[in-house]
């Protein structure tokens, strides 16, 4: 059967893992898929040091990807929002199915980037975009398709968590905690993103949209961040029962929707308030 021939768009941590995935499991992949899935082209500009491209057709040039005629599916793992945009939207123009990671670039323009898929009879997947290693997308879509969701909530960036668990059991300031995670390569060097919410505002974003069935509305997320909790106020909330969690939380009122991020107290015994460090207990 005719293989699907994939572009991979960025080669980092996530794009290396993807293609080592494609490229060491090939043989089950296809199996399961009824297809060989194979690897056409790369764009990269710098190479992961576990990704071996050895005799794979390479470029620095994301936007020859797009436009490659033997590309079935183009994978955007750049990041970004207006490369990134640029680039799916010519993907989808030359009638390429897209996989994204981006959480920003489907927050911010998804909708237009949707409409566009729509138009050209194209797929726009973007289950990794939230949670990547859990379904929680196909879940909410697919799985909780009948039902009327009424609130979502969760902790859905880990370097935030990271930083409030250290916090609370060292004892340790915001800054000492934030240049730990820095170090350990679970913080970028510009965290505004993770520790100011706008992560986790770009994930909410996408669940909500799914829960409920409305567009896109990064725009009107409440958001707050984390770095003006100090160690006394992370003491104090244990000292009364409760543990300070950054948590997305959306749901229905008789005004509409809301969407907010914001650092929570939660009773020290309900589960929320027992996910610690960067990764979520298994779902």
């Amino acid at each position: 059967m005719k293989p699907v021939r994939v572009g991979i768009c960025g080669l980092g941590t996530v794009g290396g893992g993807t293609f080592n995935v494609l490229t060491r499991n090939a043989d089950d992949i296809a199996r399961r898929a009824g297809r060989p899935i194979v690897i056409e082209q790369v764009a990269h500009r710098s190479i992961h040091p576990d990704c071996d491209i050895t005799g794979i057709n390479a470029t620095s040039d994301v936007f020859e990807v797009a436009t490659n005629p033997n590309v079935d599916v183009l994978v955007e793992l750049i990041g970004g929002y207006d490369i990134a945009r640029e680039l799916v939207l010519t993907a989808i123009e030359n009638g390429k199915h897209v996989v994204t990671a981006n959480k920003a670039l489907i927050a911010v323009h998804g909708n237009e980037i949707f409409k566009a898929a729509h138009e050209k009879g194209v797929i726009v997947a973007f289950e990794a975009a939230v949670a990547g290693g859990i379904p929680v997308i196909k879940s909410l879509r697919e799985g909780l398709g009948a039902n009327r969701i009424e609130w979502v909530a969760g902790i859905i960036n880990g370097t935030g968590n990271y930083i409030l668990t250290h916090m609370r059991d060292e004892g340790r300031a915001f800054e000492d905690v934030l240049a730990e995670a820095q170090a350990l390569g679970y913080a970028e060097s510009d965290p505004t993103f993770d520790v100011e919410g706008i992560d986790a505002a770009h994930k909410l974003t996408i669940l909500a949209s799914i829960a409920y069935g409305v567009p896109l509305q990064f725009e009107k997320a409440f958001t707050e961040g984390i770095s003006r909790i100090t160690a006394e106020d992370v003491e104090q909330a244990d000292n009364l029962g409760y543990v300070i969690k950054h948590l997305g939380i959306s749901k229905r009122t008789d005004q509409g929707l809301e969407l907010r991020v914001h650092p929570t107290l939660i009773p020290k015994e309900r589960l929320l308030a027992n996910v610690h460090g960067v990764k979520m207990p298994s779902r």
